[in-house]
Parts: structure tokens; sequence; C-alpha cells
């Protein structure tokens, strides 16, 4: 077990699906949350401590900031007093879409050693992707302490912060743009006699493996997307379908808006 301590403030979906991946390799960890019989409820399931913030904010090594971002002030400010008194001696994670590190930093109120991160959902279940970056204070030892214990999440990928809004569109709102195609498949299954709980599994299923094939192979998408085409069978012509529908433009589009809000949330400090 790590003698790192990591506090997890917010026990939503991402911050509960941050705080299953971390016990999977960590079992020194404090979960919090406003309504906090969701706090101990988590805790219990997977086997670690639940406190209040600032029992987090005194005692945790890493402190993830798993609240809103329009939520990320306020929360501070109430911790603020517990942060100062640590100093160096914590990190804090923050996953807040807009917010800089600038940013958190100034809501705290110190020059904290700050991880950003853009997580994912399916880290929950150990195939999610985590994009990160850090402060300029925070050690090279505590990022790789930090990714040790994350390891269960699934990929681990460093980007430039300027990039993080971006990053942030394909990665962290793409599940919910992926499951939309799944859904949209296992209709088209469900249309052609299959019953719905087997083709929502037949679609999820192909989606996963067609995912994996692409990263381990190596292959790039359109080679692949020929492997599956013969000419004149029955895939080119849904294939057809699907450009003639623009859905590359659709899925590029749904892509920029999220990008567009990433921003304006940055904006709303």
């Amino acid at each position: 077990m790590s003698d790192k301590k990591f506090g997890f403030i917010g026990a939503g979906n991402m911050g509960g699906a941050l705080a299953t991946a971390v016990s999977k390799a960590n079992k020194n960890a404090l979960i919090a949350d406003f309504f906090t019989e969701k706090a101990k409820a988590l805790a219990d399931k997977l086997g670690v401590g639940s406190a209040d913030n600032n029992t987090i904010a005194e005692t945790c090594d890493y402190i993830f900031l798993g609240v809103k971002p329009q939520m990320m002030a306020e929360m501070l400010s109430g911790i603020s007093e517990a942060l100062s008194k640590r100093g160096d001696g914590v990190v804090l994670v923050t996953m807040a879409a807009g917010l800089s590190i600038t940013t958190i930093r100034e809501m705290a109120g110190g020059n904290y050693k700050v991880i950003r991160i853009m997580p994912n959902t399916p880290v929950s279940v150990g195939e999610g992707e985590i994009l990160y970056c850090k402060s300029e204070n925070t050690t090279e030892a505590e990022l790789e302490s930090f990714l040790e214990n994350m390891k269960h999440a699934g990929g681990l990928t460093p980007i430039g912060e300027e990039l993080m809004n971006a990053g942030c569109s394909v990665s962290g709102c793409g599940p919910a743009f992926a499951y939309m195609f799944i859904k949209g498949l296992a209709k088209g299954g469900e249309g052609c006699g299959i019953d719905p709980e087997t083709s929502l599994r037949l679609a999820a299923q192909t989606v996963l493996g067609s995912a994996k094939l692409l990263i381990e192979s190596g292959i790039d998408a359109d080679t692949l997307i020929k492997n599956v085409c013969s000419p004149g069978g029955s895939t080119i012509e849904g294939v057809k379908s699907l450009e003639a529908s623009g859905l590359e433009d659709i899925i590029a589009k749904a892509v920029d808006a999220s990008f567009k809000r990433n921003i304006e949330l940055g904006k709303q400090k």
C-alpha cells in the first residue's frame, strides 16, 4: 500500500469513479461529499474512510477537487485555512473543466502544487483515459506517485495545459457520444429483429473490440474500415449511408460545441 493518503472532495460520478480506481491500488483514502451518507456509502463499498472537507484538507497528501467548476471557489474558500497550514505538503488535483492551474491557485489562496487532470467515467472499470499536466512546483516524484496510484484507471496521457480544454472535449465528453452511437447501432439491430438486450450487448462489444483493435494494432482507422468492407458486400452499403449522412462531421461538430463550452466555463470564475 502507498504511504500517500488520497482525499476526494465530491463523490459524484467522476469523483466516485476516480476514488474507485485509486482504491484498487491504495486503501489509504478518505471521501467527503455534501451528502455525507453518499460519501459513507461509497467509502464502505470501496473499503476506505469517509470524512469532511476540512479533515481531508488537513490530512491528505493528494486532494481531488471533485466539484463542479461553478462551485469550486466556494469549496476552496471553505478549506483555505486548513490548506494554508499544509503549504508544500499537499497536492491539489483538479478535474474541473475550464479552470486552469492558475485559477485553482487563486481560488485556494496560495501557490499550491496542482495536478490538473481530465478523466472520463470509464476509469471506474479500468478502461478510462486521464489527461494530465502539473504545476511547475509539483515534483516529478510527486507526479510519479500520483500516476502509480492511478494505474488501474486506464490510459494516462500527458498534455500541455493549453490543450486541456480540447482534450477534454474528446476524451472527457466522448463517452457520451460513444454511448449515443452504441444506442443507434443497437436500435438498428432491433429494427432487424434482434431483441433489445442482445442487440445492445452486440453493439457495445463491437465498439469495445473495434477500439481495442485500433489501439493495439497500430493500423489507421481508414485501413481498418477498408478491411471490414468487401467490394459489393453489406458493410460498404452501411458505410456509404453513414458518409451520406455526414457522420464524421456531425461528431466533429459535437466535439467543437463541447470545446466552446469548456472555454466558457473557464470564464465563469
